[in-house]
């Protein structure tokens, strides 16, 4: 398969793969490059309803730093000297055994470049993420399409990311409700993860059950938390807000405790709030030479698969042919083979040109334990050789 090629298999938006090895992902403004970003876009292949910069919520125009909820991770093999990650992207798509693809993903692997800004230090700057809508395609296409052009607008970017990011969900979120009120045909939901690369700096804002897991020298690190209605800090949340959690739903509605959209769904959000939260939670860290590649799915891949799971057999894959985007298919491909029932969509990041090493694994010192049965035996034998002394 070649690279920077696409290749849809349009049939309902059944299957669709692209990859970035040419650094150069294709975008809406970029000339020849449409067919390839639809997958952001309506299926008239035009943003949903808004073709220029959308009016922001005047709340929203500035979130306060310290309303923003973010969990740095720890790499415990930091180095002085700092890691410049060479970034290479591909991702793959099927709608699996549902009727309809509802999941929507975007690959930027130089943000800057492609949303025509400058970068004249020419670090690394990317943009990843997926979409997994309900209800219909609609959130999901216009939060694809929308979503990263509200932080790379906003004037506090690239230098206070994770406030840019957490006050672009909830833009992306007001302004499609907007939207909604002038087309209620539109009215759908999604959940929403975006990863993004700044420098050394990798940022992953969630809301919603997709999830992106890091692989640090072979070893799966989360850099989401699925929001579930059932999770113990969700639920309080919920409860908080007026909501309740029944048999696992939202209100009995619905099955994750954070997306965007939903509007038209009773009891769960309002112009004050409501147990429905459009609000990302952030997880960051700094990459070093430990880290290989990250793997960002919407739910369906995690329904079979564990984050260390997924890691390992994407390794093994990378290793054979060092190319994200197969290894996107193979992700895919695989959950099918396990029967995921949902639509499936996989981002795969690397973060080196080399493929994964192999580790070697240091050997510890071997534990031994004797059972009952065999420290009744050597009791037996040590008695018998007691006797044996006693007789001669």
């Amino acid at each position: 398969m070649e690279d920077s090629r696409e290749i849809i298999y349009n049939v309902g938006g059944s299957r669709d793969s692209n990859s970035s090895a040419d650094g150069r992902p294709p975008i809406p403004s970029n000339p020849g490059g449409g067919a390839a970003y639809r997958r952001c876009l309506s299926s008239a292949g035009t943003p949903s309803l808004f073709t220029k910069s959308l009016l922001r919520h005047p709340s929203l125009v500035k979130t306060r730093s310290s309303d923003i909820s973010t969990e740095p991770i720890l790499n415990e093999d930091v180095c002085d000297v700092e890691f410049t990650p060479l970034l290479r992207s591909g991702a793959w798509a099927d709608i699996g055994s549902r009727s309809s693809m509802e999941d929507v993903y975007v690959c930027a692997d130089n943000l800057m470049l492609d949303y025509g800004l400058d970068n004249s230090n020419e670090s690394p700057s990317a943009f990843y993420g997926v979409f997994d809508g309900h209800g219909g395609k609609h959130a999901a296409d216009f939060a694809c399409y929308h979503l990263p052009r509200f932080i790379v607008e906003d004037d506090d970017f690239p230098q206070e990311i994770e406030r840019v990011i957490a006050s672009a969900f909830l833009q992306t979120d007001t302004a499609f409700a907007q939207a909604c009120s002038l087309d209620v045909d539109l009215s759908s939901g999604t959940t929403a993860l975006a990863a993004l690369v700044i420098g050394s700096s990798l940022v992953v804002a969630n809301a919603g059950d997709c999830r992106a897991v890091l692989c640090r020298r072979g070893k799966a690190v989360e850099m989401s938390r699925d929001h579930k209605p059932v999770c113990l800090k969700e639920r309080r949340r919920i409860e908080a807000s007026g909501g309740y959690v029944y048999d696992g739903y939202l209100n009995g509605q619905l099955n994750v405790a954070r997306a965007l959209g939903d509007w038209h769904m009773d009891g769960l959000k309002g112009q004050d709030g409501g147990p429905l939260s459009a609000e990302p939670e952030l997880k960051s860290t700094r990459l070093t030479k430990e880290d290989e590649f990250l793997i960002i799915g919407c739910d369906g891949l995690w329904d079979v698969f564990m984050s260390q799971n997924a890691v390992d057999f994407a390794r093994r894959r990378l290793q054979e042919h060092n190319d994200p985007m197969m290894c996107s298919k193979d992700l895919v491909n695989e959950a099918l083979k396990r029967k995921s029932g949902d639509n499936l969509s996989v981002v795969v990041v690397c973060f080196q040109a080399q493929p994964p090493p192999n580790l070697i694994v240091p050997r510890g010192r071997v534990q031994r334990s004797v059972s009952a049965e065999g420290l009744k035996e050597l009791q037996s034998f040590l008695d018998s050789l007691g006797n044996c002394d006693g007789d001669e």
